[in-house]
């Protein structure tokens, strides 16, 4: 890492409120606000996500809202979709978008139970055909709808939603207008180019997760008992979470362990993970996969062993009738 990238990141950390603390580990899913803004209403609200596609970190929802009557001088404020604009312009706009707290305002919402291990969890789900693909959408629908809420019970008026979403959009824009009638919803592909409203949105949550990920305190490095912290097994280079940066994959091929593979930040289900560890790791041989071993350990046995199972002969365990 550069001298100019260290300083980047440095700077990252300490001006982003939404973002964790350097030495906080990331264990369960948070909200933030910036501060209620105090002009008068009706307010329109933007929508977007970052984090869905990265094989490191968690996944960002994000809102940015101000009146309808600030719209003219939020179209040149520069907000746009974060992934065309660089590093240092998106950390300069998420101060922009806090510059104007009576007409201007910002929420993310960082999940926990859509993060790596509970992502990969969800895969699974997915390519074993235990969990619909419509069920994917779950997680996202309901950080949406629970920062919409959360806007709305702080007293804020909202007239006009502008969501970025994937796939089909016509249900979920039905479903939205069902649970907040009286707000006109706009549910829509690339909304972060569309609408600076939800380019200011984009920018919260992109800017939110690059702290995450460049601030990680790994949860595997446990203090000592004095309290006193340990070095981490895990050097800090690990790039923007995405299976295409060369940093990152150059991270994942140091970081692997050939039995325990990867700490809690990396998403095993990613096809760039299941190749390392193919390679990397130790294989698995599963001797119950089927659990026919372990039904036959359970199963009566005959002559002296009737009504006595191999566990319980192995353990010399007997019945409190026969004792």
């Amino acid at each position: 890492m550069s001298d100019s990238e260290e300083e980047e990141q440095v700077s990252v950390l300490i001006v982003v409120p939404s973002a964790p603390g350097p030495s906080t580990p990331l264990t369960e899913s948070y909200t933030y606000h910036s501060p209620k803004p105090t002009a008068p209403g009706p307010y329109m609200l933007g929508v977007d996500e970052a984090g869905r596609g990265p094989v490191l970190g968690p996944l960002v929802y994000g809102v940015a809202y101000c009146p309808v009557a600030y719209k003219d001088q939020l179209e040149e404020l520069g907000f746009a979709d974060s992934k065309t604009l660089t590093h240092e312009i998106r950390s300069s706009l998420l101060e922009t978008l806090s510059s104007d707290p009576s007409n201007l305002a910002w929420s993310v919402e960082v999940l926990w139970y859509a993060s790596p291990l509970s992502l990969t969890s969800l895969e699974h789900l997915l390519t074993n055909h235990f969990l619909s693909s419509s069920s994917y959408l779950f997680p996202s629908q309901d950080a949406t709808i629970h920062l919409i809420r959360t806007v709305i019970a702080s007293g804020i008026h909202l007239s006009e939603v502008y969501v970025d979403a994937l796939g089909s959009t016509d249900k979920y824009q039905s479903y939205l207008s069902s649970l907040f009638p009286g707000i006109e919803f706009t549910v829509t592909q690339k909304a972060d180019s569309k609408f600076k409203i939800v380019g200011a949105a984009s920018v919260a949550a992109k800017v939110t997760r690059d702290a995450c990920i460049e601030g990680w305190y790994f949860e595997e490095d446990k203090p000592t008992t004095e309290g006193e912290p340990v070095e981490s097994k895990w050097s800090k280079g690990l790039g923007s979470g995405y299976p295409s940066d060369p940093n990152t994959v150059r991270w994942l091929k140091g970081a692997v362990d050939p039995v325990f593979g990867f700490p809690k930040l990396v998403r095993f289900s990613w096809t760039t993970v299941k190749v390392l560890l193919d390679k990397e790791a130790r294989g698995v041989k599963w001797t119950d996969e089927g659990q026919a071993t372990l039904v036959k350990a359970f199963e009566s046995g005959s002559g002296l062993d009737k009504d006595r199972s191999a566990v319980t002969r192995d353990l010399h365990l007997s019945s409190v009738s026969v004792l």
